[in-house]
């Protein structure tokens, strides 16, 4: 799974993220409110979660959570901050956020919120997801094909997780590598390209499964 951490403390972020990356997460950081605000208003289905801190250059956490549940955008927050009073943590959850963890905290922590902000919401993140004879476990990182596990590096497991959510649509390849990789990472071009050649060997999928859509991208279709 992918989160956007938005944090203007660098080296809390550094560390952060080198903990979620351990953890098997895909971790974007950011540190300004506005471009925050506006990477999840433009690519909200790029990201799972998002930790957001609460006192951020140009705009503020608790602003920017209200702006996008008031835009109807229901992914899963958790604010952080350095203010911890009992009115602080009220403002910051009636603006949206979903979870309120008060600095200095440990990661452990931090983990463990993540995680159970990820299996509250089975209808926007079902635990298991089923395609034909292709079935994927979120929880365990298993994916099946006719019963059998599949040997799949994290890559190609958030490749064909990001496929099977969105079934019957046409995935352009930017829109895979935004949601597999950092968009920092300068990796080659045809990374993704790569990655579904993979995943149709391992599945033994002659492209009837993962279909290229010329020139565009990639789609799994219901027949």
């Amino acid at each position: 799974m992918k989160i956007l951490l938005v944090e203007d403390n660098q080296k809390l972020a550094e560390n952060i993220k080198q903990g979620l990356v351990q953890e098997s997460y895909s971790v974007d950081i950011i540190e300004d409110g506005i471009v925050a605000e506006r990477r999840i208003l433009m690519s909200v289905s790029d990201y799972d979660l998002v930790i957001l801190d609460r006192m951020l250059p140009n705009k503020d956490g608790v602003s920017i959570c209200k702006e996008w549940r008031e835009k109807g955008i229901i992914i899963p927050v958790i604010m952080l901050t350095a203010l911890d009073t009992v009115e602080d943590k009220v403002d910051g959850l009636e603006a949206g956020a979903d979870d309120y963890l008060a600095k200095p905290f440990a990661f452990k922590e931090l983990l463990a919120r993540i995680h159970a902000l990820l299996r509250r919401p089975q209808l926007i993140f079902p635990e298991m997801l089923t395609f034909g004879k292709l079935n994927l476990n979120t929880k365990s990182r298993v994916a099946y094909f006719k019963e059998k596990p599949l040997a799949l590096t994290l890559k190609e497991f958030m490749v064909l997780e990001y496929l099977m959510r969105n079934p019957n649509k046409v995935i352009n390849r930017d829109t895979l590598y935004s949601h597999a990789w950092d968009f920092a990472d300068s990796s080659f071009s045809n990374t993704v390209d790569v990655h579904i050649k993979n995943l149709r060997r391992k599945i033994n999928d002659n492209g009837k499964i993962i279909q290229t859509v010329r020139g565009v991208g990639y789609k799994m279709e219901d027949r």
